[in-house]
């Protein structure tokens, strides 16, 4: 079953005017929606009190949306599954209204789909019934949901191989729990593997998963992307070796990867990278052109989210947090991720 965040939980105020029940035997739709034109910058339950605080103000209700889905992929609940949505003119009964809160030109994350689908796959066991997938304008003439989102809708939904967040205080690799899910990544032999990386190798891994009998939780791959399936069959195969508590996240490491293979892939041999500047050129009120490569060297490995603009020489808050966010996506950089780059920090994303 879904994971689904209540509004007591979020700190939703009380109904004004409590919205009229549907019984789940009219739902026929299913509607994926954006939050509009510019960026979402909110995050966790910051997210849900915004969106509240705006309808509220249109004189509705509440949350207008059944359930909202956050780049986390976490799912909150609105007027959930019960209550009639203020989402779409027309549709409001028939259709269970999502947002996932993207804006403008942002780039829904793989989690966010991945919760939405489930969302899906969900509304469709309690109905009954395979509900139609539609975008906002498709009920109604708006742009919502966007060109990215509405593309991905007409898609299908695919969601890959990607799982929804873990269930809090659940049962996870290595014995941890739903905030412990190891999302990070490590590199050998100069090929970097865990949660989101590419290439051939990420598929060599988890055919060998799959060989030798440590697949289950694939549903099409494996691929050349690393995602939570290919985590969690990493996990069960270092649980087989003994491995216990982090050294049993999922993630490879030497010594496990070796036994996995028979042999470790040959070394790499990377570009050297350019020759780190300095911390003392990084932070607030710096400009200048290792800020901008900095900047374009982040995008390119896929840690630009933040950058609404740009990037550019002048130092920002977006470098910072794609900054951090590379840092929390790599082991050995994990433990000190503020955000600035230091010259581990620097070799690693020129590597």
């Amino acid at each position: 079953m879904t994971t689904i965040i209540s509004r007591a939980t979020w700190g939703a105020k009380a109904w004004q005017g409590v919205p009229d029940s549907v019984p789940l035997s009219r739902r026929t739709e299913f509607f994926v929606h954006y939050d509009g034109g510019h960026p979402v910058t909110r995050t966790g339950y910051a997210i849900m009190r915004a969106i509240e605080a705006l309808h509220i103000g249109q004189g509705w209700s509440g949350v207008g949306y059944n359930f909202v889905v956050d780049q986390a992929g976490n799912i909150y609940e609105g007027r959930g599954w019960n209550l009639q949505g203020a989402h779409c003119p027309d549709h409001n009964i028939s259709g269970i209204g999502v947002q996932i809160a993207i804006g403008g030109d942002q780039e829904p994350s793989a989690a966010a789909l991945a919760a939405c689908r489930a969302l899906y796959e969900e509304a469709c066991k309690k109905t009954g019934r395979t509900l139609a997938k539609k975008g906002h304008k498709d009920g109604f003439a708006t742009a919502c949901p966007g060109t990215k989102l509405y593309a991905w809708v007409k898609a299908g939904m695919p969601a890959g191989d990607y799982e929804p967040a873990p269930i809090p205080g659940g049962s996870l690799p290595g014995g941890g729990t739903g905030s412990e899910m190891a999302r990070y990544q490590s590199t050998i032999n100069g090929l970097v593997y865990g949660y989101g990386a590419k290439g051939d190798h990420v598929t060599k891994v988890g055919q060998a998963l799959a060989k030798a009998g440590f697949g289950k939780h694939y549903t099409s791959g494996p691929g050349p992307v690393w995602t939570d399936a290919d985590t969690r069959n990493y996990a069960d195969f270092q649980d087989s070796l003994g491995y216990t508590g982090k050294a049993a996240d999922g993630v490879p490491g030497e010594a496990s990867l070796k036994k996995l293979l028979r042999t470790l892939p040959s070394k790499v041999t990377a570009k050297p990278a350019p020759p780190f500047p300095g911390v003392n050129k990084f932070g607030s009120g710096k400009s200048n052109a290792s800020i901008t490569l900095l900047g374009q060297q982040l995008v390119r490995k896929g840690y630009g989210k933040h950058y609404t603009k740009g990037p550019g020489p002048k130092w920002s808050d977006a470098d910072r947090r794609n900054v951090r966010d590379f840092q929390r996506a790599h082991r050995d950089l994990a433990g000190d991720a503020d955000g600035i780059p230091g010259p581990k920090t620097w070799k690693l994303l020129f590597s």
